[in-house]
């Protein structure tokens, strides 16, 4: 793109040398400086490419270290994730520090509110008020009420 920027500039430089006007005419002055502000801007534009070139393969770069560092990172996190045995409970991943917390299935039994803290940083990752245990117990009447109906 550049390049064809320059070419039309100096074929406009070429054609504005060719015409015939006065020598020191304030419109052939005009037409000088033009031109050769074109030519900065194609200089310019040139530069910015050469910038922008340079930056994509450093952000490229960037970006490949950066996956590295994430495959190293998880791969090891999802090795002792899928080798520890959660046997009677479930793990919840924080959404504060990424940590990951084991809940024992022993706290669903217990009544009222349930809430289990990250021992990382502290943060609520799970909340249950028992809301949601009286609209399951209410489908669960519907269905045993249905159940009835049919036999």
């Amino acid at each position: 793109m550049a390049e064809d920027l320059r070419e039309r500039v100096s074929y406009l430089r070429g054609f504005l040398e060719g015409i015939d006007l006065e020598e020191e005419s304030k419109e052939q002055k005009v037409l000088h400086r033009m031109v050769s502000l074109l030519e900065d801007i194609c200089d310019e534009v040139e530069q910015l490419r050469v910038d922008y070139d340079e930056l994509l393969e450093y952000t490229e770069a960037l970006d490949e270290d950066l996956g590295d560092l994430e495959d190293d990172f998880y791969e090891e996190g999802e090795e002792d994730y899928e080798d520890e045995d959660y046997e009677g409970g479930f793990s919840i991943e924080c959404p504060n520090c990424r940590e990951i917390v084991v809940v024992d299935d022993d706290i669903l039994d217990q009544e009222g509110p349930i809430e289990v803290i990250c021992p990382g940083c502290g943060e609520k990752v799970l909340v249950d008020e028992g809301e949601w245990d009286e609209e399951l117990d209410e489908l669960l009447g519907e269905e045993e009420e249905e159940g009835e109906k049919k036999e």
